[in-house]
């Protein structure tokens, strides 16, 4: 069964004239960002707070993962300006905190993990004191890709489990949960924050949550964001369940208490929302 009608702690304003602005400047420079591109209930705030997550390797991902609205299909060829772009863009807006994400490309023979390390490389040099969060794709369990990058040496090494192990073969069919924890683990062994996040309102059990969170700290993920799933069309999964913000204050408590460092739980919480306080948080931790 599925549930439309959202209720009214899902209803959130936008702002046409700060979403204007940062269009602008991203399409000067023919950047991408996931806020757009994954129809982010948080754009509007995070445009008038001059913030983005840029979204590089294209705008078109070679998976069909039935939550996301990134568009699906054969991606164009990496633009090699791209990570200098990315770069301009973050001097531009005074970044603290840079976040940067991908469409998966499964079609590339590292998974555009060199092209990841070019753009922190860049970044590096425009804005050294500032610091880098990276959510990456699976690299399909390459171990050389994903060294690729923990070599780049971003601060934060994102990878999202998404759901629980059991909605896997719905939720995502061409993904696999265990490559996803042992991605996680490894970017923790390289002495990297770990960051996932996943999304509840698909279907999982109290359990299957717990469970999870029972994964994530027995590999020692430092970073967690929980958030409700929202369906960008009637051609992806319906909303089996809008859950309540006790609920999620419950998710925080209970994966705080299970020892992972940094949660956040909430409807609107995505994977880089409020990023640079998280960042700020595990700095003060250390």
């Amino acid at each position: 069964m599925s549930i439309t009608r959202k209720p009214q702690w899902l209803k959130k304003q936008f702002d046409p004239v700060a979403e204007g602005k940062m269009t602008a400047l991203l399409r000067s420079l023919s950047l991408h960002t996931v806020c757009e591109d994954a129809n982010c209930p948080n754009r509007s705030e995070c445009f008038k707070s001059k913030t983005a997550t840029f979204l590089i390797l294209g705008d078109v991902c070679t998976r069909g993962c039935r939550y996301c609205a990134v568009a699906k299909g054969a991606p164009f060829p990496l633009d090699p300006d791209e990570p200098q772009h990315v770069a301009e863009a973050a001097e531009t807006l005074g970044l603290k905190h840079i976040v940067v994400t991908s469409v998966t490309r499964d079609d590339l023979p590292d998974g555009g993990a060199e092209h990841f390390a070019r753009t922190i490389t860049a970044l590096r040099k425009r804005l050294p004191q500032s610091t880098i969060e990276v959510l990456i794709p699976d690299f399909q369990g390459d171990q050389a890709a994903l060294q690729c990058v923990i070599n780049a040496k971003p601060d934060i090494i994102n990878h999202n489990v998404e759901t629980v192990s059991a909605l896997y073969p719905v939720v995502r069919p061409q993904a696999n949960y265990r490559r996803s924890l042992e991605l996680l683990q490894c970017v923790k062994q390289a002495g990297l924050y770990s960051k996932t996040g996943f999304m509840v309102g698909l279907g999982e059990t109290r359990e299957d949550v717990l469970s999870l969170m029972d994964d994530l700290a027995e590999i020692g993920c430092d970073m967690l964001t929980i958030g409700q799933y929202l369906q960008p069309s009637k051609n992806h999964l319906p909303v089996a369940a809008f859950i309540t913000p006790e609920q999620f204050d419950e998710y925080k408590e209970l994966a705080l208490a299970k020892g992972i460092r940094y949660v956040a739980s909430g409807p609107f919480v995505r994977s880089s929302y409020h990023a640079a306080e998280a960042m700020a948080h595990m700095e003060e931790k250390t």
